[in-house]
């Protein structure tokens, strides 16, 4: 039939574009050498074959960078600092930002552990602040409570309307924070003397602090700070003498990093501050921190997208200055990129994972077929010499 010879002239030509001409085998000669080299090529293809599987098994985190578009947001931050020559009474936290927002001596999601000097915590909790049952109460007009009387304390001249109370000692050195005035004498403040206020500070002299928790922020360039929460301009406390001076002078700001962080961990994640310690060697300084901060998100393949900052440091040391001086502490300024690093996690490509195994598999084959071939006519052309007598 026609098409039978049509099918025989396409299948011959076909036959004529083989690449892989296939050789009689008896006309094949096995050597020692290429057996050698076949197991050690098989062994090497093995190995390849199961690393190059078990890379294929493991998670690929891209990297690429994004401007950060978003708004509206707040940033996390995680902090655990000691300082072991400032108690806890006398260590405030505050965070201003460049929006005007303050929020000065923070107390909601701080912890703080008064340690000794060898930097073990005490197991001393503080008296309740706050519970006005001490003594004769005095109202805000001078005289004393009532029954039935509701307590309205006086903010001593820092009240800013008539209708502002202050019933605890905090009450009152917060209201004059927000003035902007020191607390000259405790002492003499009711609320403070009835709760005992100076006796607590005495009695936590030598000691330290360590303070830890979190802060919740605008996100907008502003810094927070760890600072005396008051001052007496140069003045002593009564009943202290000399056993203990408030002046700012003496106000030690040696500390320990154990932790900052803005926002949640995500696997890689590097705190450049975390374990940092620096000792004060002048009496009255100010430590600055400058953080640049990097908005960060990672995606994992299973679970929830997290959201946290990376951050860069740079450090520097204010000496007090006489004409100059600024309010001792330590302070950690920060500021915001424009640029968003995203991290996302993903498998290897199955097509370039088969990829790779062709490429071992044909690599291999090929390298040792030039080494069994460069092996093979090696030992030829030397036999050949020696039988002509050209080898001695």
């Amino acid at each position: 039939m026609p098409s039978v010879g049509i099918m025989n002239r396409v299948f011959s030509k076909v036959r004529n574009l083989d690449a892989y001409p296939k050789v009689n085998e008896d006309f094949y000669s096995r050597t020692l050498s290429g057996g050698v080299i076949t197991l050690a090529s098989s062994f090497a293809m093995l190995f390849l074959i199961f690393s190059e599987f078990g890379l294929y098994l493991q998670t690929v985190t891209d990297t690429k960078l994004v401007v950060d578009t978003s708004r509206g947001e707040h940033l996390k931050i995680n902090f655990d600092i000691t300082f072991p020559a400032v108690s806890c009474t006398l260590l405030s936290l505050d965070a201003i930002d460049i929006s005007g927002e303050q929020h000065l001596d923070i107390k909601h999601s701080v912890m703080k552990n008064r340690i000794d000097s060898d930097g073990h915590i005490i197991q001393v909790k503080f008296d309740k602040i706050g519970k006005p049952n001490i003594g004769k109460l005095k109202q805000k007009h001078g005289g004393d409570v009532q029954d039935n009387e509701t307590y309205c304390g006086s903010c001593f001249g820092a009240e800013q309307s008539e209708s502002e109370c202050c019933n605890t000692c905090d009450e009152v050195r917060e209201a004059y924070r927000r003035r902007g005035w020191g607390l000259m004498n405790p002492d003499l403040i009711d609320q403070c003397k009835r709760e005992g206020f100076v006796q607590r500070i005495k009695a936590e002299q030598g000691e330290g602090c360590n303070v830890y928790g979190s802060i919740i922020i605008n996100k907008v360039a502003g810094n927070f700070h760890f600072v005396k929460s008051f001052h007496l301009a140069n003045m002593h406390l009564p009943h202290v003498h000399d056993a203990h001076s408030f002046e700012d002078d003496s106000y030690n700001i040696s500390h320990r990093i154990n932790k900052l962080a803005f926002g949640d961990y995500y696997p890689g994640k590097v705190n450049p501050l975390d374990g940092v310690r620096w000792y004060q060697g002048t009496p009255n300084g100010i430590y600055q921190y400058f953080l640049k901060v990097v908005p960060t998100v990672y995606t994992p393949l299973s679970g929830r997208v997290i959201k946290s900052n990376q951050f860069s440091v740079t450090e520097h040391y204010k000496a007090p200055q006489v004409k100059h001086r600024g309010l001792p502490g330590v302070f950690f300024f920060y500021d915001l990129s424009p640029i968003k690093v995203t991290f996302t996690e993903r498998h290897a490509s199955f097509l370039h994972f088969l990829t790779n195994l062709c490429a071992i598999v044909g690599g291999i084959f090929t390298v040792a077929g030039i080494v069994d071939s460069f092996i093979y006519h090696g030992h030829k052309a030397m036999k050949k010499k020696r039988e002509i007598g050209k080898l001695g």
